[in-house]
């Protein structure tokens, strides 16, 4: 019992010390110091167990979150090409838009279908035929320039033989000065050839060609070729001139039928002669009469 009293006595000096006067500061920072490493090197196997599951833990949720994130990669790929490819359609439809109203506003749209049986063929199949009021010989184009001409026709479909095709031809003319000509599709490579243009022609690589309106069936000012190519050899009478399309419609899913226009200026095949004779009369300027002449044709009194 006066051991347990003294010792108990001895701790509250040395606490009242400790608390007053700070002296066993040092003995304490000896001591952590000496048992520090000891404590860490206690802690360190339930430290590496707790970093291991974490570890795993984290890796699971990192493979699930790539996975999740994959996928929505996906999905966004996926509505991104939707949406570029709805852009650029709409933009498309718009240039056919511009086109319909400068060119009367009655025209159709129509979508291809596929393209002809023939693989050697320039031909294309539109889901719009005599149903929707097309025939044979109207226009197609593009939004960049002409496409075609459709030559065959369904009652719900119709063929379009494109400016390339061979022997397929269009009255052109150059924009720069006017200068006249036929384009011919030379049906290789998606090509169109000019013939029959003399060495002194005035034409150069890069001229516009577009459509002179001549023939009654283009419409006059339609794009057709860019010029790509002019040989001039003294040794041929002509020059050699090759174009570029200026419509490819395998670029797009589009096309414009252009509606004939029925007015009196118009060449049409199924007027008689003596109709056609008058349809001249009646669109021709009316002449000043004069008395003093004469018809010769009919013999004096």
């Amino acid at each position: 019992m006066a051991r347990l009293t003294f010792f108990s006595l001895v701790a509250i000096a040395i606490m009242i010390a400790d608390h007053r006067f700070q002296l066993l500061s040092a003995v304490r920072f000896g001591i952590s110091a000496v048992l520090n490493p000891i404590e860490q090197t206690l802690m360190m196997p339930g430290a590496a167990a707790r970093g291991i599951g974490t570890y795993f833990t984290e890796q699971e949720r990192l493979v699930s979150e790539n996975r999740e994130l994959r996928s929505q990669v996906l999905d966004l790929a996926a509505q991104s090409q939707q949406g570029k490819l709805m852009l650029a359609e709409k933009t498309y439809a718009d240039m056919l838009a511009d086109a319909s109203t400068r060119f009367g506003g009655r025209d159709i749209i129509a979508e291809i279908v596929r393209d002809a049986r023939n693989p050697f063929a320039r031909k294309i199949i539109i889901n719009k035929g005599s149903a929707q009021g097309l025939s044979a010989g109207l226009a197609v184009i593009g939004g960049n320039g002409v496409v075609g001409q459709i030559t065959a026709v369904g009652l719900t479909s119709a063929e379009v033989t494109l400016t390339t095709e061979k022997d397929q031809s269009e009255p052109v003319m150059v924009v720069r000065n006017g200068l006249r000509a036929i384009a011919v599709g030379s049906g290789r490579e998606g090509t169109i050839n000019v013939p029959f243009l003399p060495l002194g022609a005035d034409i150069r690589i890069g001229d516009a060609l577009v459509t002179s309106g001549i023939d009654g069936t283009y419409p006059v000012g339609l794009a057709v070729a860019t010029v790509t190519q002019v040989e001039k050899n003294p040794a041929s009478p002509f020059a050699k001139v090759s174009a570029q399309p200026a419509s490819a419609p395998d670029h797009h899913r589009f096309v414009m039928v252009l509606m004939r226009a029925e007015g009196l200026d118009y060449p049409r095949g199924d007027v008689p002669g003596a109709d056609k004779k008058a349809v001249r009369d009646a669109s021709a300027p009316a002449l000043p009469a004069n008395p003093a002449k004469r018809d010769s044709r009919k013999p004096p009194r």
